[in-house]
Protein backbone atom coordinates (compact mmCIF):
# COMPACT_ATOMS: atom_id res chain seq x y z
CA UNK A 1 0.00 0.00 0.00
CA UNK A 2 1.61 3.30 -0.70
CA UNK A 3 0.62 6.79 1.34
CA UNK A 4 -1.83 7.89 -1.24
CA UNK A 5 -3.87 4.34 -1.04
CA UNK A 6 -3.93 4.78 3.25
CA UNK A 7 -5.11 8.31 2.51
CA UNK A 8 -7.90 7.13 0.97
CA UNK A 9 -9.02 5.02 3.86
CA UNK A 10 -7.95 7.71 6.67
CA UNK A 11 -10.03 10.40 4.74
CA UNK A 12 -12.99 8.29 4.02
CA UNK A 13 -13.92 7.91 7.70
CA UNK A 14 -16.63 10.06 9.17
CA UNK A 15 -15.66 12.91 11.15
CA UNK A 16 -11.69 12.53 9.58
CA UNK A 17 -9.62 15.34 9.03
CA UNK A 18 -6.02 15.94 7.45
CA UNK A 19 -3.61 18.65 8.65
CA UNK A 20 0.34 18.80 9.50
CA UNK A 21 -0.05 20.08 13.07
CA UNK A 22 3.76 19.22 13.68
CA UNK A 23 5.83 20.36 10.57
CA UNK A 24 5.20 20.28 6.85
CA UNK A 25 6.54 16.63 6.23
CA UNK A 26 4.16 15.08 9.06
CA UNK A 27 0.63 14.15 7.73
CA UNK A 28 -1.73 13.37 10.26
CA UNK A 29 -5.48 11.99 10.85
CA UNK A 30 -7.79 13.06 13.21
CA UNK A 31 -11.19 12.15 14.14
CA UNK A 32 -13.09 15.38 16.06
CA UNK A 33 -9.62 16.58 17.22
CA UNK A 34 -8.02 13.53 18.36
CA UNK A 35 -5.06 11.97 15.96
CA UNK A 36 -5.93 8.30 14.72
CA UNK A 37 -3.11 7.89 12.04
CA UNK A 38 0.19 9.75 11.63
CA UNK A 39 2.24 9.34 8.42
CA UNK A 40 6.22 10.75 7.95
CA UNK A 41 5.85 11.74 4.48
CA UNK A 42 9.23 11.63 4.15
CA UNK A 43 10.63 8.80 6.27
CA UNK A 44 11.36 5.86 3.62
CA UNK A 45 9.88 2.80 3.40
CA UNK A 46 6.37 4.53 3.78
CA UNK A 47 5.46 4.13 6.87
CA UNK A 48 2.74 5.15 9.44
CA UNK A 49 1.81 5.48 13.24
CA UNK A 50 -1.25 3.78 14.41
CA UNK A 51 -2.81 3.64 17.64
CA UNK A 52 -3.42 0.18 18.64
CA UNK A 53 -4.94 -1.93 21.74
CA UNK A 54 -1.55 -2.66 23.82
CA UNK A 55 -1.95 -6.29 23.93
CA UNK A 56 -3.22 -6.19 20.30
CA UNK A 57 -0.01 -3.96 20.00
CA UNK A 58 2.23 -6.70 21.04
CA UNK A 59 0.73 -9.69 19.54
CA UNK A 60 1.43 -7.87 15.82
CA UNK A 61 4.90 -7.00 17.04
CA UNK A 62 5.30 -10.48 17.63
CA UNK A 63 3.90 -11.82 13.99
CA UNK A 64 4.94 -8.75 11.47
CA UNK A 65 8.59 -9.14 13.61
CA UNK A 66 10.49 -5.92 11.69
CA UNK A 67 6.94 -5.23 9.68
CA UNK A 68 5.36 -3.86 12.95
CA UNK A 69 7.29 -2.34 15.63
CA UNK A 70 6.52 0.06 18.92
CA UNK A 71 5.35 3.21 17.43
CA UNK A 72 8.27 5.35 16.37
CA UNK A 73 8.30 9.02 18.35
CA UNK A 74 5.45 7.92 19.62
CA UNK A 75 3.69 6.20 23.09
CA UNK A 76 5.55 2.55 22.54
CA UNK A 77 2.56 1.12 25.02
CA UNK A 78 -0.66 2.29 22.66
CA UNK A 79 0.85 2.55 18.88
CA UNK A 80 2.55 0.95 15.86
CA UNK A 81 4.43 1.59 13.16
CA UNK A 82 3.76 -0.16 9.70
CA UNK A 83 5.95 -0.24 7.19
CA UNK A 84 3.12 0.43 4.34
CA UNK A 85 4.57 -1.77 1.28
CA UNK A 86 5.65 -4.69 3.09
CA UNK A 87 1.51 -5.75 4.91
CA UNK A 88 -1.36 -7.08 3.37
CA UNK A 89 -3.39 -3.86 2.39
CA UNK A 90 -6.13 -5.62 4.09
CA UNK A 91 -4.28 -6.11 6.80
CA UNK A 92 -3.37 -2.26 7.28
CA UNK A 93 -7.09 -1.21 6.31
CA UNK A 94 -8.30 -3.19 9.25
CA UNK A 95 -5.67 -1.45 11.67
CA UNK A 96 -6.62 1.53 10.75
CA UNK A 97 -10.26 1.07 11.50
CA UNK A 98 -9.18 -0.78 14.98
CA UNK A 99 -7.28 2.96 15.38
CA UNK A 100 -10.19 4.91 14.47
CA UNK A 101 -12.55 2.93 16.67
CA UNK A 102 -10.17 3.41 19.56
CA UNK A 103 -9.75 7.30 19.66
CA UNK A 104 -13.94 7.47 18.56
CA UNK A 105 -14.36 5.09 21.97
CA UNK A 106 -12.04 7.42 24.38
CA UNK A 107 -13.91 10.67 22.92
CA UNK A 108 -16.50 12.22 25.26
CA UNK A 109 -20.10 11.66 25.56
CA UNK A 110 -20.52 15.18 23.64
CA UNK A 111 -18.04 14.58 20.82
CA UNK A 112 -19.17 11.00 20.16
CA UNK A 113 -22.50 12.51 19.69
CA UNK A 114 -21.24 14.90 17.61
CA UNK A 115 -19.92 12.83 15.13
CA UNK A 116 -22.86 10.36 15.12
CA UNK A 117 -24.69 13.64 13.97
CA UNK A 118 -22.25 14.05 11.21
CA UNK A 119 -23.94 13.73 7.65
Amino acid sequence: MNVEELREICISKKGATEEFPFDESTLVFKVMGKMFVLVPLERLPPQCNLKCDPERAETLREEYDGTITPGYHMSKKHWNTLLLEQLPPQLIKDLVDHSYELVVSGLTKKLQQELQNLG
